[in-house]
């Protein structure tokens, strides 16, 4: 049986009580909690630096936490984001000269790296690099914004890469982000995810718990 895990995107969370909206989807069951970091530069929206994955971690949260860079450049990021605290750091290809040595320097200071896909990347810039990573996030809205809809098309990459992972023989998970809610996360599951980023779908209802189950729930019949 896949070991699905839910990861709330604090995007959504109220930021006026960040440490209780994250101790909160924890204590409802969620397992990691996702960062998406924008810059105003690489995607139009910004949004939060290190100094928030400090804060929680100060805070005492122990999960672990993945953070997306949607920035441009990268390697200070990298850096800043792992004596934050950070446990995965993921990046998109098109922000970096040299995904190798991006990979690598996140490594370097103790993370577990990752690549970004958007909706209109190659699954090429995987092939190359799939046995040094430890997670794909495989982007089913368009960076930038948080809110949108879930693209359907994205779907049949999610498969393609999931064979890849298969293909390569080793232990990457592969994290569906963007417009993942309780009516649409088994037929995602279905495509090969096992990592579910959801901002609105969870901080956007009321009970959390009641939520996360209910996600729990669609997955235990995939």
């Amino acid at each position: 049986m896949t070991d699905y895990k839910i990861a709330p995107s604090i995007l959504s969370a109220d930021f006026a009580r960040l440490g209780e909206e994250v101790d909160a989807v924890l204590n409802a069951g969620a397992d990691i909690v996702h960062f998406d970091v924008m810059d105003n530069h690489y995607v139009p929206d910004l949004t939060f630096g290190p100094v928030i994955c400090e804060a929680l971690r100060n805070y005492g949260v122990e999960a672990p936490i993945d953070v997306h860079l949607m920035v441009k450049p990268i390697d200070e990021l990298i850096i800043s984001f792992a004596k934050a605290g950070a446990t995965y750091i993921s990046f998109h290809p098109e922000a970096t000269e040299d995904i190798d040595q991006a990979i690598q320097l996140i490594k370097d200071h103790g993370c577990k790296p990752g690549l970004a896909i958007n909706p209109e990347t190659s699954l090429n810039c995987l092939e190359s690099c799939l046995k040094d990573i430890n997670l794909i996030i495989m982007m089913s809205v368009n960076p930038g914004l948080a809110g949108q809809s879930f693209i359907p098309e994205v779907l049949q990459k999610l498969k393609q890469a999931r064979e890849l992972i298969t293909q390569c023989g080793k232990e990457v998970l592969l994290e569906i982000d963007g417009g993942v809610k309780v009516n649409n996360i088994q037929e995602i599951a279905s495509y090969g995810a096992d990592v579910f980023v959801s901002g609105s779908g969870i901080f956007g209802t009321e009970n959390y718990q009641e939520t996360i189950a209910q996600m729990r729930q669609e997955l235990s019949v995939v």
